[in-house]
């Protein structure tokens, strides 16, 4: 079975023109090529869909750059690791990363690897935010629907015999609203 070489190109809108990405992938050979108009972070890119579907072991999938291909960093490396687990590799023409040699597979492992810390510092950044706020006193989420005032006038109304849903009206919240209120106040 020959190896072939499947191209990749995408433009975020059909006002774009990929002729620019079209004439560098033919120039450095192609067998196939596979054009979306979407933008990079939807996730329906059914041009991409039908190249995943069509590459096979020994295939190699080429882009004009790599943001051409995933919506992100972690969608990218994701995509990457299962086409190395099919046997298929990538090559970018812009960042000059080709996975079917040793340094190239390295130097995508160190993206990989960048990516991964940087979510990890996200997180770590995110979870000290918090608990500054907390020690500040502040809580996260959205402010509550109801006021202690509020959850008082719901009880007292449950209290006269109303219906839910016309408490939830009087006081201009959901359901949901009122049927928590309740549960918390016993």
């Amino acid at each position: 079975m020959n190896s072939r070489t499947l191209a990749y190109a995408r433009v975020s809108t059909t006002d774009q023109d990929p002729q620019l990405q079209l004439d560098a992938l033919e120039a450095a050979g192609r067998d196939d090529i596979y054009t979306d108009y979407a933008s990079g972070t939807a996730s329906a890119r059914p041009e991409l869909d039908a190249l995943l579907r069509n590459a096979r072991g020994g295939d190699t999938i080429l882009v004009w750059r790599l943001d051409r291909l995933g919506r992100n960093v972690k969608h990218l490396v994701e995509l990457v690791g299962d086409l190395e687990t099919r046997g298929i590799g990538l090559r970018s023409l812009n960042e000059q990363i080709d996975t079917t040699t040793a340094n190239g597979r390295l130097i995508f492992h160190v993206f990989a690897a960048l990516a991964e810390f940087e979510a990890g510092l996200l997180s770590e950044r995110t979870r000290a935010g918090l608990q500054a706020a907390k020690a500040r006193g502040r809580t996260g989420g959205r402010p509550a629907a109801l006021s202690s005032q509020g959850r008082q006038v719901a009880i007292d109304l449950r209290n006269q015999g109303k219906p839910i849903s016309e408490i939830a009206e009087i006081l201009n919240v959901s359901r949901a609203t009122i049927y928590r209120a309740l549960e918390t106040t016993g």
